[in-house]
């Protein structure tokens, strides 16, 4: 085969850029693997992606002609290559999409022309090795191939839709499109080789002509513009260049491959290949779309993720690799794409921590769930049907935490099918036990209840939630429904002032006043819907109620909101931009906020964040919100943050405090100034899954009533002291002045209540160092309490020793003492069995209001009685509720019912008497 041009793939790709540079394109870089623009998708899985709004005529660029290449990912929805991906050397997860397009300016002349140009005489391609598709009627593709390229008129071919039309979905722009193949094989393909999915014949290059609008009645209407869309596969392309066998042995994994083989000590080679090319492919799509803001999880791209990444961490078991170790491959990948992708030099410690993190995690999962499908296997291994038993893969996810596909990809190695009819039937019992388990709360039927719609239809409801008042406002009652089974009502009011729970904020509660009486609102939901106890039990007539909302509450709620906006900020400034909101709850007692993070946020870290918070608050910032503003023009605003998977309409709600500080798209409630907020405190931080944290903190009232729950904890460790410890406490730091000087500060003073938080955090710092001194000196004078009471306990022992009854000839002593401690139970089995080898003792230990027995068996008597001390306390306590077990020498028990004491006492020789018979 006859390559002319040497390059590597760093210099094929700048020189397909060059090529349309030098042809009046702009180079745009590269849009990212995540498309939080775009919830339809769950990456970005092609070039076009990044001007999907040009195509469909709503949005336009200032240039008519660019070139690029694209990060794609298909590992997911209806675009998934990650089964193939290893099994062949041309599927990948992660690629990179070379394209050239045109927004109505040149059309298929151009693109076809500069295709042939670039690659034939730019890059010199053997032209009897290229083939091109072309749609069945595209006479003018044809016509333009024959007359503007020197190609082998025999290498043009007709294909229909499947091939060569392309649409971007059931309805939108679409139409033909031309495919250049590059054959591989050494005789030289044949026609029907083409498009026939062999590997050696292999599509390098497609280019759309898009010309059509497909309307709803499935109708092609020509576009008023014509679009040039083309993609190149740049892995491809750079296999055709180096004239490798695979894509995987060009230098895009070279690198990679080495570092693999490297930490594993195996070779490229044999059964080894596939696991390995896989891992190297892997290892990029984690890194492109960690760095681009995904992270692993359980649902949507992160479940996809996490799949990819599980699906590494298996294939590194055939390597013998079992400790985590896809985390030390990412400086390769860093080092060779870097330069042209200079976000993930930016992201790389931030990925290495989110991957390491999760292949720990998993690697538990992977041990464990492997163990348990070999324990399956091999009662199974022998049955002629090959069907993986669906209860037992079930039981692998249920209980183990083993993904379903995982099982199915092991047990397919084995010749096997996983029974997935009988799995998806577990999980839907195991879905109905939940919700029974639920049934008891109020949820609000899904969209799409007709009876619910009925409730709504042809009515004109005004959502207000916005304008408060005191006093409440008047409305109507348009329409009840009663939830069966409950005294609740669902009610729908022609002007509904309640906010319904959206956005992570929960909804308001209330009340309706009628004359003469009042019901209670207890949610909101939809915007439409609230729901009230017992409206119709009341038999209220008047349907002209006055609303109003629950005013503290709701303000409590907006401090808490607001905060949660300034936090989001903080937390990106203090822990890093890759901070970004996964979740959160905004109540009336508390916010909670979860976000990507792969170490516990430090003490410092938390004082840094807390005090910034509060320097934003103090500085009593107006909190601006923009209402009804267009979308696009939204998506404008500098600086705008808006979240993935929020549904947001033609006009937003964007609400500003400080425009050089936060900026979110928010329908939910806030303060008009911060210092309403008062005093920010974060109460808690916790992890809640790999790679996600969560922080608790109060604001306002809540702050105050969390203050005075830490100065009654600190009250109940003053109380247990002795009078001499209590004289340590100054008396400014006595809990009763703190509780008054939180308590006479009102909600709102923030400055006031830091200034006593300042005072609590000071009078901990005395408190936690008389405590450990008072531990001390409790636990140094139970240890001689201990010491004394085992000397008397190990002198009574010897006594009972030497006086020992026997049955049998086994002596045996019954004894009952008092202990302070479990750590006694050690001591005295160690004293027992020191001092009698040849005998049986049943002791009665009574630690307060516990009832511990402990039976012995000496070596002699176990070796010719075959009494095993486990098996005899057990059987025994069994007798009086109890239970217990251990070794054949030595075991405890436990005693429920500590009345039953001297029975048990007395009844322990009839006992062994019959044991020794």
């Amino acid at each position: 085969m006859s390559i002319f041009v040497n390059m590597n793939s760093s210099e094929i790709r700048q020189s397909f850029l060059d090529f349309f540079k030098e042809r009046e394109h702009k180079i745009v870089p590269s849009a990212p693997t995540v498309p939080f623009e775009d919830p339809t998708l769950l990456f970005t899985n092609a070039g076009m992606n990044q001007f999907k709004d040009v195509f469909l005529g709503t949005g336009t660029r200032d240039y008519t002609r660019a070139a690029d290449t694209q990060k794609c990912i298909r590992a997911g929805g209806k675009h998934n290559d990650l089964e193939d991906v290893g099994r062949d050397g041309t599927h990948h997860t992660f690629f990179e999409m070379l394209g050239n397009w045109s927004f109505g300016d040149y059309y298929k002349k151009e693109a076809i022309t500069w295709a042939w140009e670039l690659l034939t005489k730019k890059w010199k391609l053997d032209k009897n090795r290229l083939w091109v598709t072309v749609y069945r009627d595209d006479d003018e593709a044809y016509n333009l191939w024959k007359t503007e390229t020197d190609i082998d008129h025999s290498h043009i071919l007709r294909f229909d839709e499947k091939d060569n039309f392309w649409e971007m979905g059931e309805t939108g722009p679409c139409g033909p499109c031309s495919e250049i193949h590059y054959d591989f094989t050494e005789m030289g393909c044949k026609p029907e080789d083409v498009n026939a999915g062999i590997d050696d014949v292999m599509e390098i290059w497609n280019l759309v002509f898009i010309q059509y609008n497909r309307n709803e009645k499935g109708e092609l209407e020509p576009l008023p513009k014509k679009h040039i869309d083309t993609g190149m596969g740049f892995e491809r392309m750079v296999r055709v260049m180096q004239n490798k066998k695979s894509n995987y042995d060009t230098d895009v994994f070279e690198e990679i491959i080495k570092k693999i083989c490297e930490i594993s000590g195996k070779k490229h080679e044999g059964e080894n290949i596939s696991a390995i090319n896989a891992i190297a492919d892997h290892i990029r799509t984690l890194v492109f779309a960690i760095s681009d803001g995904a992270i692993p999880s359980n649902e949507g791209r992160g479940y996809v993720l996490r799949r990819i990444l599980r699906r590494a961490s298996r294939l590194a078991r055939k390597l013998d690799l079992k400790e985590p170790f896809l985390y030390k491959l990412i400086d390769v990948v860093v080092e060779k794409n870097g330069k042209v992708f200079p976000e993930i030099v930016d992201k790389k410690d931030y990925v290495s921590k989110i991957i390491k993190a999760e292949e720990e995690s998993f690697n538990v999962t992977l041990d464990k769930g492997i163990e348990l499908f070999n324990n399956v296997y091999e009662k199974i291994k022998n049955n002629k049907d090959k069907i993986f038993p669906g209860e037992d893969a079930f039981k692998l996810y249920d209980t183990y935490g083993f993904p379903l596909d995982l099982t199915e990809v092991i047990a397919e190695e084995k010749g096997f099918k996983v029974d997935t009819n009988i799995f998806n039937s577990e999980m839907e019992n195991q879905k109905e036990r939940a919700r029974s388990a639920r049934k008891s709360e109020l949820v609000l039927a899904e969209d799409g209840d007709d009876s619910l719609n009925e409730l709504i239809a042809g009515k004109n409801i005004i959502y207000n939630p916005y304008d408060l008042s005191p006093k409440g406002i008047a409305t109507e009652i348009l329409s009840v429904k009663r939830i069966p089974s409950s005294d609740i009502d669902l009610i729908v009011l022609k002007e509904n002032p309640f906010y319904s729970e959206s956005g992570g904020q929960i909804s308001d509660t209330g009340k309706l006043i009628f004359n003469g009486s009042e019901l209670e609102v207890i949610d909101s939901k939809n915007k439409y819907f609230i729901y009230v106890k017992d409206y119709d039990g009341n038999r209220i007539i008047d349907k002209n109620p006055k609303a109003i909302i629950d005013l503290e509450r709701r303000l409590a709620i907006q401090r808490n909101h607001s905060a949660t906006h300034i936090v989001h900020e903080v937390l990106k400034r203090v822990l890093g931009s890759h901070i970004k909101q996964m979740g959160s709850l905004v109540s009336d007692e508390y916010l909670r906020f979860d976000f990507p993070h792969f170490q516990k946020v430090t003490d410092d870290e938390l004082r840094r964040i807390e005090d910034e918070v509060n320097d934003k608050i103090f500085q009593n910032i107006l909190v601006n919100t923009l209402v009804d503003i267009p979308i696009e023009e939204a998506n404008e605003i500098p600086n705008v943050k808006k979240f993935f998977g929020e549904k947001y309409g033609e006009k937003v709600r964007v609400v500003i405090i400080d425009e050089n500080f936060s900026v979110e798209f928010c329908g939910g409630t806030h303060v008009k100034k911060t210092d309403e907020i008062g005093l920010f405190k974060i109460t808690k931080e916790e992890s809640i899954s790999s790679g996600v944290r969560r922080i608790f903190a109060a604001t306002g009232e809540g702050t105050k009533k969390w203050l005075n729950e830490q100065n009654e904890k600190v009250k109940a460790i003053y109380t247990a002291w002795p009078e001499p410890f209590k004289k340590n406490i100054p008396e400014n730091l006595s809990v009763d002045k703190i509780a008054d000087k939180i308590n006479k500060t009102s909600y709102d003073d923030g400055k006031a209540l830091k200034d006593a938080s300042k005072t609590l955090d000071e009078a901990l710092e005395i408190y936690n160092k008389v405590n450990d001194e008072y531990l001390e000196s409790k636990k140094k004078e139970e240890k001689e309490n201990l010491k004394k009471n085992l000397s008397v306990i190990f002198e009574k022992i010897k006594n009972e020793i030497d006086s020992a009854k026997s049955i049998n000839d086994v002596k045996y002593l019954i004894s009952e003492e008092k202990i302070y401690s479990k750590d006694e139970l050690k001591e005295i089995s160690d004293f027992v069995n020191s001092n009698f080898k040849d005998g049986v003792a049943f002791m009665i230990l009574n630690q307060d209001d516990k009832v511990n027995l402990l039976l012995y068996v000496g070596d002699i008597v176990s070796s010719n009685h075959g009494l095993n001390a486990g098996k005899l306390v057990g059987e025994y306590a069994k007798k009086f509720g109890g239970g217990g077990g251990g070794k054949a020498n030595v075991a405890t028990a436990g005693l429920k019912d500590a009345s039953k004491v001297e029975e048990v006492k007395n009844g322990f020789e009839e006992f062994l008497k019959e044991k020794l018979k």
